[in-house]
């Protein structure tokens, strides 16, 4: 098992079976280019952004409002920030869901599946009524243009169609996991100030009810903008409406016609988060255009999902994921929403799931994978997955033995693609593509019209040498900006301060001639040893892969005089086991042996969890901060961890 060795390749005839191939022949009789391969038509893509963007928006016949002579250029400002797209045209986001190329009326386009009732079904005409309907009440209701309506609400049918009905309003879609506790939604949401609340009473996770009535009677307090609130007994369906609510069938009680109010491409679409772990989460806003015409290139192209394919990423409703996943209808796919935990009654749950729904498309978290190679899971001996072609990965780096993993418990013939991307502009930055090989270890190519770049410290690009993530030029889907942040500064400074003209995203990367990538961790979490920059990425791929450990996360305290400093290691361990002189000898030698002695920590201790978003990131900067002295209420806000009492342990290890 190596690195770089080839796990899939494109089948020969790749160029006129896939969408993306036929995309590429189609570009080369516009422009009279000639395209050898993937990297020739990323590097079209990100040198003729207006006509790339042109190209991608013919492709799929965008339903718009558009001059008589066409859209108009697509890149009509290309500052960053502040670039200006297709400012020509007027659409509507709801609109190109909704069109659900290639299905009929009575196709099954949504279907649901919840540990807290039974499954849910919506044909195109079910889904398309219920959109009507739910548009009618929100007008009832007084919603209008420019509103904000916010969901506390899991991954289910009446969170996706909440969202189309405000979108199909011009009005502002906002949502929060209902595992998200007061405080973080309330931080969230008073930023935006939504006028309708849509709120469950509570959710099953496994087989453990979790009621929720108390935290939507205190987010509801903490909202003083709300007008109405409408009530989803979704735990338990004879749970009382809360005083003054109307409950989701009120909502969508009067049948109407379906409508569109389309706005300008950059016109507000729903309002993302950032994880919030170091102050108030930043409301990033995406356009109805910008987001329309990324995740139609992202699933159309890059991911080559059409009308014959069911499409499966697990999420909740408080990751930029779930929002790409429902995009899913825009070319026609079949999309599956699962709400619980993923593990239950096992992890081999999702991968039946497959089998069951005919499941083409599988996304999931590289510590999801890894965690089902690690309990020895074979998917394919649980589950007829012959209809699968293809594992989404990401919210993690995904190493070399999870991608061997794939190939050989999941299937040879299944394409892995391996994404990273964010939050700030809903999509990926790198990922995979359907003419694209597969290698170990290595996120296959860059994305089509993102101008990413490895800079040094100098600013200057560079080639096989980690470097900070950058993007050289604009995409659509970079926010229209912040709430509230009239003046741009705070968008400026989140991306643009450090390098102005060239977005910094905030990760280390490397990227080979060839276009292939590897990302090794957050470029704030950075550990340096002796002036070398070692990724926390390669830590945990090699320390997980210990049967005796379950979590690990590691800081680097720099010396202020200029010496080596402390290489601290924590972990979390397996069930009955120790940490004793034989495991920490098993630690220092399989990181020295896999890595180099640099890696090999100075202190290594054992606690009971480590913090985590609540996605599921790990946060290497708070325990930093509360390694160096900070209280452990400012190193982070505990809203925004997922176990925010995994704070408290680190304060016995701060160095005396």
């Amino acid at each position: 098992m190596t690195d770089d060795d080839v796990l899939w390749q494109p089948t020969p005839a790749a160029r006129s079976t896939t969408a993306l191939g036929r995309f590429a022949t189609a570009a080369e009789q516009s422009t009279g280019l000639t395209f050898a391969g993937y990297e020739d038509l990323w590097r079209w893509s990100t040198t003729d952004l207006d006509g790339f963007w042109a190209a991608v928006w013919r492709w799929f016949d965008v339903p718009a409002d558009t001059p008589a002579d066409g859209p108009g250029p697509a890149l009509a400002h290309e500052a960053m920030p502040g670039s200006r797209w297709f400012t020509d045209v007027r659409l509507s986001y709801a609109e190109a869901m909704l069109r659900l190329p290639g299905r009929a009326d009575d196709d099954v386009v949504v279907v649901a599946r919840s540990q807290s009732r039974d499954e849910v079904r919506l044909t195109a005409a079910g889904l398309r009524d219920a959109v009507a309907r739910a548009r009618a009440g929100l007008v009832r209701l007084g919603v209008s243009r420019g509103d904000r309506v916010a969901a506390y609400a899991p991954n289910i049918p009446e969170t996706l169609v909440l969202l189309l009905a405000t979108a199909s309003l011009g009005a502002i879609f906002s949502s929060c996991a209902p595992e998200f506790g007061t405080r973080s939604v309330v931080d969230r949401w008073q930023q935006i100030e939504p006028t309708v609340l849509l709120a469950v009473d509570g959710y099953r996770y496994g087989d453990k009810p979790v009621s929720r009535r108390d935290e939507v009677d205190a987010i509801r307090a903490g909202l003083p903008s709300l007008q109405a609130t409408v009530w989803l007994p979704y735990l338990d369906a004879d749970a009382s409406a809360p005083d003054g609510a109307l409950t989701w069938d009120d909502l969508l009680a009067e049948p109407a016609d379906l409508a569109f109010d389309r706005v300008p491409f950059d016109h507000p679409l729903y309002v993302l988060f950032s994880s919030g772990t170091t102050g108030l989460p930043k409301p990033i806003v995406h356009g109805h255009g910008g987001i329309m015409l990324e995740h139609l290139k992202g699933l159309g192209l890059q991911m080559d999902l059409g009308p014959t394919d069911t499409f499966f990423w697990f999420s909740t409703t408080g990751w930029m994921m779930w929002n790409l996943l429902v995009s899913g209808l825009a070319v026609g796919s079949t999309v599956v929403l699962v709400d619980g935990n993923p593990a239950h009654p096992d992890l081999g749950a999702l991968w039946r799931l497959a089998d069951e729904l005919g499941i083409t498309y599988f996304g999931t978290s590289a510590p999801f994978l890894l965690q089902c190679r690690k309990e020895g899971l074979e998917p394919r001996e649980v589950a007829d997955l012959s209809r699968l072609r293809a594992v989404g990965s990401t919210g993690a780096p995904l190493p070399v033995e999870g991608f061997y993993w794939v190939h050989d418990a999941v299937g040879p013939d299944v394409h892995l693609e391996s994404v990273s991307g964010g939050t700030d502009v809903c999509s990926a930055f790198v990922g995979a593509s359907p003419l694209s090989p597969v290698r170990a270890g290595r996120i296959s190519c860059r994305c089509l019209g993102s101008a990413v770049a490895a800079y040094d410290e100098q600013a200057r690009p560079v080639v096989g040498e980690v470097g900070e993530l950058v993007i050289e030029r604009p995409t659509p889907s970079m926010p229209v900006g912040f709430w509230g942040d009239d003046d741009g500064s705070r968008y400026r400074d989140a991306y643009f301060a450090d390098i102005p003209g060239v977005w910094r995203h905030g990760d280390w990367i490397s990227i080979d001639e060839d276009g292939s990538s590897v990302l090794s961790g957050r470029s704030d979490a950075t550990l340096n040893r002796g002036g070398v920059r070692l990724g926390t990425a390669e830590f945990y791929s090699v320390v997980e892969d210990l049967d005796e450990v379950a979590d690990s996360l590691v800081v680097h305290l720099e010396d202020p005089s200029g010496g080596a400093g402390t290489l601290m290691l924590f972990v979390v361990l397996a069930e009955g086991t120790e940490l004793d002189d034989a495991l920490r000898r098993e630690v220092a030698s399989a990181l020295r042996g896999n890595l180099s002695p640099r890696h090999v920590p100075d202190e290594l201790h054992a606690v009971p969890s480590l913090p985590r978003t609540l996605s599921g990131k790990k946060l290497e900067v708070p325990v930093k901060k509360i390694l160096r002295g900070a209280d452990v209420d400012d190193a982070a806000a505990r809203g925004a961890l997922a176990n925010p009492e995994s704070l408290d342990a680190f304060v016995a290890f701060r160095p005396s």
